[in-house]
């Protein structure tokens, strides 16, 4: 996922929830959902960070190199301006744009 082209907020707002439960007619079920979408995001989020940070690892621990290493410094500081994982799944859900099913809904259809 591209995190540059998230449209979410940084910071946290006040929302309406009505609009959390307008799809699934339950809030704690929209909470549920959010909060696992959170999760996903986060995982990838740090991945993507582990395998960035990779590139600058060096076999020896030397505390000049620990301290100096700009490219890290710069990699970490545009993560930590990303909005949360949280942000943008409630941004995502509130957007119809994640995809979830209720196993205990579906078999009661059958």
């Amino acid at each position: 996922m591209d995190y540059k082209r998230v449209k979410s907020e940084i910071t946290t707002v006040t929302r309406d929830l009505r609009k959390f439960d307008r799809e699934t007619g339950n809030i704690y079920q929209a909470v549920v959902i959010i909060g696992k979408r959170a999760n996903q995001i986060g995982l990838e989020m740090k991945e993507e960070l582990n395998s960035k940070l990779e590139e600058f690892a060096s076999s020896t621990d030397n505390l000049e190199e620990i301290f100096e290493n700009r490219e890290q410094i710069e990699i970490a500081r545009y993560y930590e301006q990303l909005p949360k994982p949280s942000l943008i799944a409630i941004s995502e859900f509130l957007n119809d744009n994640i995809y979830y099913r209720v196993p205990e809904q579906e078999s009661k259809k059958k």
